[in-house]
């Protein structure tokens, strides 16, 4: 039985599909294991609750090194609207599921749903950027879309919305609720809001957008294409989501809701910036990579 080309992918991107399906899976089991140790945690405290999120975190990067490995294939506007709108209902279904005992297992899978599918956007959408510069007018876009959402738009009734529910767990979730990531926190057994699919898009975006043009945007070793290549994790530390964990951190800290895609994208300009200066000015025998 023979696919629409539409729905098909090759052989080697199948694969690299199937580690990230796996990745996932095996990252919501943790953030569920996880969250019942964060429930032994009887006192809130920051420095739990930024221990809890930089492992989650870390182990979530490690997973997407896969999609570093994927092979450009032309797509037509049929294999987009497809797999968008199979992306879509994937994440409505699974949010249609009633509520029972198997309630934060269920929380913790729609969170790796979320992960999987934010990585293949952002994946797809780097695809699009043909010269270095072109991020800069992307990441200015997006920024300034959610910057406006949270000061005039919807974000703002949304985040009140959210506070509402949490505090006071009374009837259906608000609609937004719906592509928020989960993780797990101490002092509680629930696995909590933490970010939107937004930010791990573009977190994946700047990632892949540094793979295709050759910059090492790993801070504590090789690429990740190297990584992925060489089937190594644990070693691999991106540029975006530090940016991201600098943008959570912060609005821990500050006790108030800070858009995070704002931070990400000004965080990312300026690394590209620094690392673009020191590649000018390095000596060509200077044996590091870029």
């Amino acid at each position: 039985m023979s696919f629409p080309p539409y729905m098909t992918f090759s052989k080697s991107n199948q694969r690299q599909i199937l580690l990230l399906i796996i990745g996932y899976s095996c990252w919501s089991l943790a953030i569920f294991g996880l969250s019942i140790t964060a429930s032994r945690v009887v006192e809130y405290s920051l420095w739990w609750s930024t221990a809890f999120m930089i492992l989650q975190l870390y182990a979530a990067v490690q997973l997407l090194l896969p999609a570093l490995l994927f092979q450009e294939e032309k797509r037509s506007r049929s294999f987009y609207l497809f797999w968008g709108g199979t992306l879509l209902l994937c994440i409505w279904l699974i949010n249609q599921l009633p509520s029972s005992t198997l309630q934060q297992p269920l929380v913790a899978i729609k969170s790796g749903l979320l992960m999987l599918i934010a990585t293949l956007i952002g994946t797809a959408l780097a695809r699009y950027v043909h010269r270095l510069w072109e991020i800069i007018p992307i990441g200015i876009a997006m920024a300034l879309a959610d910057l406006a959402s949270w000061m005039f738009g919807p974000t703002a009734s949304f985040t009140k919305e959210l506070q509402q529910y949490y505090q006071h767990p009374v009837g259906p979730p608000p609609f937004i609720d719906m592509v928020l990531i989960k993780l797990a926190a101490p002092g509680t057994g629930n696995l909590v809001p933490v970010f939107g699919i937004s930010d791990w898009i573009m977190v994946v975006f700047f990632i892949i957008v540094a793979s295709r043009f050759g910059i090492n945007d790993n801070l504590i070793g090789a690429s990740g294409e190297i990584l992925a290549r060489r089937r190594k994790l644990g070693r691999y530390l991106p540029v975006s989501v530090v940016a991201l964990f600098f943008a959570l951190s912060l609005a821990q800290i500050s006790g108030i809701f800070i858009p995070a895609l704002p931070l990400i994208a000004l965080i990312m300009f300026l690394w590209y910036a620094i690392r673009r200066i020191w590649l000018q000015y390095r000596k060509p025998s200077d044996p590091l990579s870029p």
